[in-house]
């Protein structure tokens, strides 16, 4: 995922992983800013309940306001499609 661009925003690194997804530092490239994004793991996307956990999680977190506590600006689902593995090590298009 690193060096791709989701939507507007150009993944840098992963900053953290556990069980609801993996977080990765991004540059929001319309307001010039960097930004946490979340990803859910494939087998999250396709279940129900864990789709209604992770919003209520999101607006949870929204609904506080601390100096230690991200902000949540939005939250929506997108297709991510991976590349295969063989094209990554023989640097396919």
């Amino acid at each position: 995922m690193i060096g791709k661009i989701i939507s507007h925003y150009k993944i840098l690194e992963q900053i953290g992983a556990g069980g609801m997804g993996i977080v990765y530092k991004a540059q929001d490239t319309k307001l010039d800013r960097l930004v946490a994004l979340k990803f859910l793991p494939k087998q999250f996307s396709i279940n129900e309940a864990e789709k209604k956990r992770f919003i209520h999680e999101a607006k949870a977190a929204a609904a506080l306001n601390h100096p230690h506590v991200c902000l949540i600006h939005d939250i929506k689902e997108l297709i991510v499609k991976a590349c295969p593995l063989s094209k990554k090590i023989l640097n396919v298009k």
